[in-house]
């Protein structure tokens, strides 16, 4: 067996022999190595932009990829992860959980998913026509959060649902909490079907000891990974894996095919290459390092009145979570009395600070390898004058959240027949009983409060409004003000009955 040379960078190194060679080109991009950029937008990019933006192939590599550049950054990062096969993604995991769901399963066919799944994994429901036997995520009624679903739940959905093609889940979530992976692979693999995992927030997790199991190690068939969320790669990187004998991976190679790209980024395939290689040579010294500077980051939060960091005493237990990355570093606000809404907000006006998770009552201050003490130190700063400033942004706005029992739809129509299907726009004040025809995500984190084919009830719609009067995010509503909602219409709705 050949060890793998983890000090190259196959797609980085083409690209610098594309430059030592001076290639002139008479192809795509029309922007010719910069040249023909318009000034004022090299001025704020940059040229080593346009210098890196060359043609796949017929440029980072001949017409027919004889050089196998691609190939070889592939098979280098398989070998770094663990992983059997990998397949670079330009188009972000969204692209990738949906080819990874279609080598799975097709159209009328089941797949057990996780309710708390994100919004391009509902796309590819749509797209596909694939039958969703919802997963129940464990509920924590006192914070208001859900939790991957057990393995317990996963055994009895397939036991009902003997015909269901394979598993979804998201670990870890947003928030950091995980599911028990290597449990959930084995209920799978019982039944000679595969487990895919959405594990988008979770590139990082091979390259320490003392962060959650990762996907490939836990016995997952298949992992989608966003390089961009946790790791160095630009946006729209994305990768996923794929290991065993369960899915072929000619066949998941089509339905990647299929979707994506015929126009790849070399920026973005040379961001994963470099990535991968940074992560073989130097990850478990860097991931120490962010675990290290989290803890002492979160000890301090925990000293400003008003905020608590979530950790594993809050996630993790019985009916919880299994495991939890304390690297997105979850802030609750409740006892300061604001929003995540506000505090982002008033972070960014008054601090030029972004975070990215926001709710109605937690923030997210998220640290990767990339953070030090002099960006901890300024995190710390704006918390307090955050602390210090909440008085003037109280009394907060109230968002009424559900019970677990009242966020539970029925799924009455398939989400692609709903979506496609008639439709007719109603007043929020008289949807409630009418099976949705649109799906609306709060974002961050970009999970469906509804999707199509479930039927509407008035607690989740109070939600969304109360939610979105508080500054909630609501950016796929195709009513901007949710003053009316899309929903299958009346003789639609009574061609078909519920799906469950």
């Amino acid at each position: 067996m050949v060890t793998a040379d983890h000090t190259r960078a196959p797609v980085l190194e083409a690209l610098a022999d594309y430059h030592r060679k001076g290639r002139l080109s008479f192809a795509p991009p029309g922007h010719k190595q910069a040249r023909g950029a318009d000034p004022a937008v090299r001025e704020v990019l940059g040229a080593a932009v346009f210098l890196g933006d060359v043609l796949a192939s017929g440029g980072l590599d001949d017409r027919l990829t004889r050089g196998r550049v691609l190939q070889r950054a592939q098979e280098l990062m398989a070998d770094a992860v663990h992983a059997e096969h990998t397949f670079f993604s330009t188009c972000g995991s969204s692209l990738s959980v949906k080819a990874a769901m279609l080598a799975v399963a097709g159209p009328h066919q089941k797949l057990l998913i996780g309710r708390d799944a994100h919004k391009s994994v509902v796309s590819g429901l749509i797209l596909s026509g694939i039958e969703p036997v919802w997963l129940e995520p464990r509920w924590d009624a006192e914070r208001r959060i859900a939790h991957p679903p057990s393995a317990a739940e996963c055994d009895e959905a397939f036991d009902a649902h003997p015909d269901a093609k394979g598993a979804l889940v998201t670990s870890p979530t947003p928030y950091g909490a995980c599911a028990a992976l290597r449990a959930i692979a084995e209920v799978c693999h019982r039944r000679s079907v595969p487990l895919i995992v959405d594990e988008a927030w979770g590139a990082h997790l091979p390259f320490h000891p003392d962060l959650p199991s990762w996907a490939m190690d836990a016995g997952a068939d298949i992992c989608v990974t966003s390089i961009h969320k946790m790791g160095s790669g630009l946006e729209q990187g994305s990768v996923f894996h794929l290991q065993g004998d369960l899915v072929p991976p000619e066949l998941l190679g089509m339905r990647a095919d299929l979707l994506g790209t015929t126009s790849p980024s070399v920026l973005l395939l040379a961001g994963l290459d470099g990535w991968r290689r940074q992560m073989a040579l130097h990850g478990k010294e860097l991931m120490g390092g962010a675990l290290e500077l989290a803890a002492e980051v979160q000890a301090a939060i925990e000293e400003i009145d008003g905020m608590h960091v979530n950790g594993r005493e809050d996630f993790c237990g019985p009916g919880l979570a299994d495991d939890l990355d304390p690297l997105p570093g979850v802030i609750d606000l409740e006892e300061l009395g604001i929003t995540g809404y506000q505090a982002a907000d008033w972070l960014r006006e008054h601090r030029s600070i972004d975070t990215h998770l926001t709710d109605h009552r937690r923030i997210g201050a998220q640290l990767t390898h990339a953070d030090d003490h002099k960006t901890a130190g300024e995190l710390l700063a704006s918390l307090k004058d955050l602390a210090r400033a909440a008085s003037e942004l109280r009394p907060a706005p109230h968002v009424e959240v559900p019970s677990p029992s009242e966020l539970r739809l029925t799924q009455a129509r398939l989400p692609r027949d709903a979506f496609f299907g008639p439709a007719e726009k109603v007043p929020v004040s008289e949807a409630a009983g009418r099976v949705a025809a649109e799906m609306i995500t709060p974002y961050p984190p970009g999970i469906p409060a509804f999707l199509p084919g479930e039927r509407l009830t008035e607690p989740l719609l109070r939600y969304l409004r109360t939610g979105l009067a508080a500054g909630m995010n609501l950016p796929d509503a195709s009513d901007p003000e949710l003053e009316t909602i899309r929903v299958v219409t009346r003789d639609a709705e009574g061609e078909s009955g519920d799906t469950e």
